[in-house]
């Protein structure tokens, strides 16, 4: 299983960036749950998004009303969008798949780095 991550860039405070993360090999990703990570220089990994199989999503209290995870499971990708962008942002931005319907498993995508300016 192969896991392609697109869209990162530059973009100004207050922009907004989509990413996309292409699943390559698996042929059960109706049965993921997929989560969005970022890792700032310096800083530890962190969850920023999740959603499960079911479409169930949760996010961490720092993106919150400004970034959406979306699945569409036809084209076996995952997708963040981020809106109002803050330089506290500014990452390299994973993708995970943790769980294929009961089993777990801990793929993970290249990274797409995301850098916001002030």
């Amino acid at each position: 299983v192969q896991l392609v991550e697109s869209g990162g860039g530059l973009v100004h405070e207050g922009g907004s960036l989509r990413l996309s993360c292409v699943v390559h090999g698996g042929k059960a990703f109706i049965g993921y749950d997929m989560n969005w990570y970022r890792q700032a220089p310096g800083k530890q990994r962190e969850l920023v998004a999740r959603i499960t199989r079911g479409s169930t999503t949760n996010y961490t209290d720092s993106v919150k009303d400004r970034f959406t995870i979306s699945r569409d499971n036809a084209k076996n990708t995952l997708y963040l969008q981020m809106n109002n962008l803050k330089p506290e942002d500014t990452a390299v931005y994973y993708c995970n798949v943790d769980r294929v319907f009961l089993a777990t498993v801990n793929y993970w995508g290249q990274g797409t780095q995301v850098t916001v300016s002030s």
